[in-house]
């Protein structure tokens, strides 16, 4: 019998850390941990009989601790992570720690600058309601687990998000490996949008050579020739894997699957975004490939409920609609704004987004700007700097005074209820991967109370 062991999270908090103290905790090790702030997601941990401490202290680090695990988001100067490399306490990233874990399993890894959460989401999805199984370590909390993670012993597979940041994802060595996007991002690590293709190229030669990589159609990586490679897309007849005859049917999707061996026709999928087809296509590849059977992916994809925070429905009625999504990239806003102005092309919207880090909002200013000119009205919080120190003027206003419009606004949280209270919007999305989410909940509260719905 394997002995019971106590494993330390630094940063448990976060969604990817989560998942894996989730893991161990199912395993019967003890586990517990520090962040900095209490949300859901952390009552949810505790509940499930995990300690978790708020405030930095040295004298709640377990005495017999076998291993320390942190996130490269625990500043090099807190004080528990210094005590922690000064007493040479065994410790190691996150990433490395997951890498561990999948490393006697077919792993089933998914990258990319966006997209990779809700597609990973999808493939676990599909594989866990067949008769594959999987395990899997998620970036979001699957709607139809209400988890990020997925523990089953009994399957071959295990589905992971594999992270680009602090390249982690080169802690990987797939089975099958899946790249979804490569715009820049977290240029505060790479620098140069050319080091991070390179670390995506990097990624993707870590590809087991008899598994395979699959690539979306408009990204350019030189991958080894000995790594057999496959291309989908959302409809693109180049490719392996795309859709096609997509249409719309009582808030529902439906579109032909195109494969190399095989149509499928009027696959459906349940009431999303439509960029969420071309994930979709992505997932049902990956599925297919693992021996998923048509009737097993038909039935998965249309009960498919989404990711939480990801095209997020919290009110819908013929008056009014709030969505609430993650969004934190120019192209990501970009992408969900032209599927909210699809979806509601005479409504009124209103979007409240939450600058995440200060480099981002150095890098991206004008691309933030951009991609929220659509918007009807826009509100700006200030930026949520999660691991970041403030940089010298930089500001939401930086992205305030770059949006040419007369409706843009900047708001504190604590009026910001009743700035949108006042603006009456017809649809009202919020945006962010910040603590945005936190607050989320009272502004559904606020809207419920304000049109009377019970």
């Amino acid at each position: 019998m394997k002995r019971e062991k106590t494993y330390y999270f630094l940063g448990i908090g976060g969604i990817g850390m989560s998942a894996i103290a989730r893991y161990f905790n199912s395993m019967g090790h003890k586990v517990c941990g520090y962040d900095r702030t209490t949300t859901a997601l952390t009552k949810q941990l505790e509940a499930e009989g995990i300690e978790i401490h708020y405030t930095p202290n040295i004298n709640l680090i377990p005495k017999n601790v076998d291993l320390v695990i942190y996130t490269p988001a625990i500043p090099i100067d807190n004080e528990e992570y210094v005590y922690i490399k000064t007493n040479n306490i065994p410790i190691k990233k996150r990433a490395q720690v997951l890498g561990e874990i999948t490393t006697d399993k077919k792993c089933i890894a998914v990258a990319g600058s966006h997209g990779k959460t809700t597609t990973s989401g999808m493939i676990a999805y599909i594989l866990s309601k067949s008769h594959v199984g999987c395990s899997a370590f998620l970036g979001g909390i699957v709607k139809n687990f209400d988890s990020n993670v997925v523990i089953n012993p009994e399957s071959e597979y295990i589905v992971v998000e594999a992270d680009e940041y602090d390249r982690s994802f080169h802690q990987l060595y797939p089975t099958y490996s899946i790249i979804t996007a490569t715009d820049p991002d977290h240029l505060d690590i790479y620098k140069t949008h050319e080091n991070l293709i390179e670390a995506f190229k990097q990624y993707g030669n870590q590809t087991n050579k008899n598994g395979k990589l699959f690539l979306k159609q408009n990204i350019d990586l030189e991958i080894n020739e000995d790594i057999h490679t496959e291309r989908y897309s959302f409809d693109n007849i180049e490719s392996e894997y795309y859709a096609w005859n997509v249409r719309i049917y009582k808030g529902n999707y439906y579109f032909d699957l195109h494969t190399p061996n095989h149509v499928y026709y009027d696959m459906e999928l349940m009431g999303a975004p439509l960029y969420n087809i071309e994930n979709a296509v992505a997932a049902a590849a990956v599925a297919l490939q693992c021996g998923v059977t048509e009737h097993e992916l038909r039935y998965a994809l249309k009960t498919f409920k989404g990711i939480k925070r990801r095209f997020d429905y919290r009110i819908k009625t013929n008056d009014f609609v709030f969505i609430d999504d993650y969004a934190h990239h120019p192209q990501e806003l970009s992408t969900v704004i032209k599927s909210l102005k699809a979806i509601y092309p005479q409504k009124r919207i209103v979007g409240v987004f939450q600058p995440h880090l200060y480099s981002r909002t150095q890098d991206f200013a004008q691309e933030f700007a951009d991609s929220l000119m659509p918007l009807d009205e826009i509100i700006l919080l200030d930026i949520y700097p999660a691991r970041e120190q403030p940089i010298p003027g930089v500001s939401s206003k930086t992205i305030l005074h770059k949006i040419n419009k007369m409706t843009k606004y900047l708001c504190g949280k604590e009026e910001l209820i009743n700035v949108l209270i006042a603006l009456s919007p017809e649809v009202l999305i919020t945006l962010g991967a910040g603590d945005i989410d936190a607050i989320v909940p009272k502004i559904e509260e606020a809207f419920l109370q304000e049109l009377n719905i019970q």
